[in-house]
């Protein structure tokens, strides 16, 4: 071998070839082709076929589109392509592999290395396991888009004598309490599911049981105080974001994470499609299935069934719970631990007794500290020291290395901090905002009057619901320019259940019709900040909805295709931006995290300032929408959401895909060397 490396250095050197690459790993085995390399004069490059040089032919360059260069999938010099003839005798390629990668030689004999198949949905691991996910990020979407559809007019309900700026205002603090009780608890949940005694599976648990019992509360609600409170309660107790990122994370290689992440936010657009469609049916079921649970009813008898005309929400919220308890039950016993180093809980850690005994040792051991025994061996003095004494477990006591298992490190809190990962969370935090922001507003828009006078369309449930509008009233309406104007559609619930199921549908399609296709060609960072000037036209435009020409007259609801080729024509551009955003933001605050320790932290601090965000999107949309609408401008509200969707497009532009892996703890020295040459997502995005 080292003969054959000094040969191909001479006849460089001799040949004056500056363009001969040969790579050092790949060697000919053929004796005869060395001999007539070495009896010609010049080199024969058009012949080699382990030539790289010219990246014009078919036979080498690899595929060097911007996709394949960021996904680390173009052929790196040195390395052979794709197309190249097979060595004699011909090699069986396994399934799913194209050809050789290397060629070494061992005993004179060839060895080729194949590189791996392409990640597919068909050989994409842990499949049930995925599932499993996928579906409790549907469930507490359900719940989510059940209760953004009757919540206008459950508000309502409470006290039918509030105007309709203030059902606004509290619309968006009854969207915001659930993100806002999250803000504390989601780091703590984060790091709860780090403990070796606790993980990841009863975190989950615990959030999915926790809001159910929230979803029966809001339901059984009849203040509004009530309700918040609920609310707040199922926020605090839900950690199931961030346990349910760390666990598709954990159990799916880095080649599949792009695909494995895309099923959360699927999840989510399915939940869009059947949670408002069938919530919307269930609202007050007495007077929507008479035959079934009214009077004289097959389940209501005589007088109907009572608690649903008493909780005419309580149905729908009780779907909600149903399926929230049911996917706790499939995730106790079918769901898999992914946290590493995972123990029992012992019983004794609930011991108060022993609680207060540990903590009087540590303050013993504290004040004695430096009056050890001078007997104490080096090893034991070190095991004060935990980076040090972690150094040494590798080592015998003659120096020579230990085959025992290293004890799991754990990087500290304080270090998580990078500027990737804060630029990563900036980032998110203006994309929740507006997103939260918009959810609130496109309920209050499609449930405002479609001409909002100030004295008439808050008027009381005591005045006739088709009061007469005086001349000098309409005039004012009708003298509406291109920005001042306050117009909703007046949907009833079914009718905005149907609209907002139009989200998931468009989402649904794209994400499995377009989003690989582009995410493939372009690359995930390329998609990720181009979709994101898709935010700003769709909230720009929306408003503009209310001025489109309507089948009927108002005060009746807005219909006609005009109106809903509108409705779909600014949900294409808001689901297109978010099918690529919502994806991509999970997977760069994946990749973020500086250490692997420390990943279910990171998705706790990412869902702490998602929520938080997503606290004040909502009660802030609310607030402007209500003002800006009493005072004839109710696009104003739309306008300042999109003003702040196009700041989030300038911020993205600092954040890079990290490898995930970025801080290395002693000992790690190896891993670090994986790391500088596998980085990333194991796409290369």
């Amino acid at each position: 071998m080292a003969h054959q490396r000094a040969s191909s250095r001479h006849l460089r050197n001799r040949h004056g070839s500056q363009n001969l690459r040969v790579d050092d790993s790949a060697r000919r085995p053929s004796t005869e082709r060395q001999r007539r390399y070495d009896d010609e004069d010049t080199p024969y490059a058009d012949d080699d076929p382990f030539d790289l040089s010219d990246t014009s032919s078919p036979r080498g360059g690899g595929d060097w589109t911007p996709a394949a260069i960021e996904n680390g999938a173009a052929h790196k010099p040195g390395q052979p392509p794709h197309q190249q003839p097979p060595l004699s005798p011909p090699l069986t390629l396994p399934s799913g592999a194209s050809t050789p990668s290397q060629y070494t030689t061992t005993q004179g004999h060839p060895v080729a290395t194949y590189p791996p198949p392409p990640p597919t949905w068909s050989n994409m691991p842990n499949k049930i396991q995925l599932a499993i996910l996928a579906g409790s990020r549907f469930v507490d979407f359900f719940q989510m888009a059940a209760l953004q559809t009757y919540m206008v007019h459950q508000l309502k309900s409470f006290d039918p004598t509030l105007p309709d700026v203030t059902i606004s205002h509290q619309a968006g603090v009854l969207q915001g309490s659930f993100t806002a009780a999250q803000i504390i608890t989601s780091i703590l949940w984060g790091r709860t599911a780090d403990q070796p005694t606790v993980g990841r599976k009863m975190v989950l648990n615990i959030g999915l049981v926790g809001t159910g019992i929230g979803c029966i509360g809001v339901g059984f609600s009849r203040t509004y105080g009530q309700a918040v409170f609920w609310r707040l309660l199922s926020g605090a107790i839900n950690g199931t974001v961030g346990s349910a990122r760390t666990m598709v994370a954990e159990c799916t290689p880095k080649p599949w994470h792009p695909r494995a992440f895309l099923l959360l936010p699927a999840a989510f657009n399915v939940a869009n499609v059947l949670g408002p469609i069938l919530s919307g049916m269930l609202v007050n079921p007495a007077y929507g299935f008479p035959t079934l649970f009214g009077s004289n009813s097959t389940f209501g008898g005589v007088d109907g069934v009572g608690w649903m005309k008493a909780y005419p929400y309580a149905l729908a919220n009780l779907i909600s719970t149903t399926l929230l308890f049911a996917e706790a039950v499939i995730v106790h016993f079918f769901l898999e631990e992914t946290l590493k180093g995972k123990r029992p809980m012992e019983l004794s850690w609930f011991d108060p007794v022993q609680w207060v005994r540990n903590i009087y040792a540590q303050v013993a051991n504290a004040r004695s500290r430096g009056y050890r025994p001078i007997q104490e061996t080096q090893r034991q003095g070190l095991l004060s020291n935990p980076e040090q004494s972690m150094e040494m477990d590798g080592l015998t006591g003659t120096g020579e290395k230990n085959n025992e298992t290293r004890p799991v490190q754990r990087l500290p809190f304080r270090r998580i901090w990078t500027p990737n990962v804060l630029w990563t969370l900036l980032s998110i935090a203006i994309f929740d905002f507006h997103m939260g922001a918009f959810a609130n507003l496109w309920i209050l828009f499609l449930a405002t009057p479609r001409e909002f006078i100030p004295g008439i369309s808050d008027a009381t449930p005591d005045t006739p619901p088709l009061i007469p509008i005086k001349d000098e009233q309409l005039a004012a309406v009708v003298r509406r320019s291109a920005f001042k104007f306050a117009s909703g559609l007046a949907f009833p619930p079914p009718t905005i259940g149907f609209a907002m199921a139009i989200i998931g549908f468009i989402g649904v399609a794209l994400q499995f019709l377009l989003y690989p296709w582009a995410n493939g060609r372009f690359g995930l960072m390329r998609c990720f900040r181009g979709s994101l000037f898709l935010f700003p036209a769709a909230y720009y435009l929306a408003p503009y909805i209310a001025l489109l020409p309507s089948a009927s007259p108002p005060p009746a609801p807005a219909s006609g295709s005009a109106v809903w080729l509108g409705i779909s024509c600014v949900l294409l551009l808001q689901v297109s931006a978010r099918t690529f955003a919502l994806p991509a933001s999970i997977i760069l605050l994946n990749n973020s995290a500086p250490h692997p320790s420390v990943l279910a932290t990171i998705h706790g601090v990412g869902q702490a300032c998602s929520a938080t965000f997503r606290t004040m999107g909502p009660i802030l949309a609310g607030y402007w929408y209500g003002v800006w609408t009493e005072r004839g401008i109710a696009g104003m509200a739309w306008w300042f959401t999109g003003c702040v969707a196009a700041v989030g497009c300038g911020a993205s532009f600092w954040v890079r895909n990290g490898s995930g892996h970025e801080i290395f703890l002693p000992g790690e020295e190896g891993e670090m060397k994986e790391g500088e040459t596998g980085g990333g997502s194991g796409d290369g995005r």
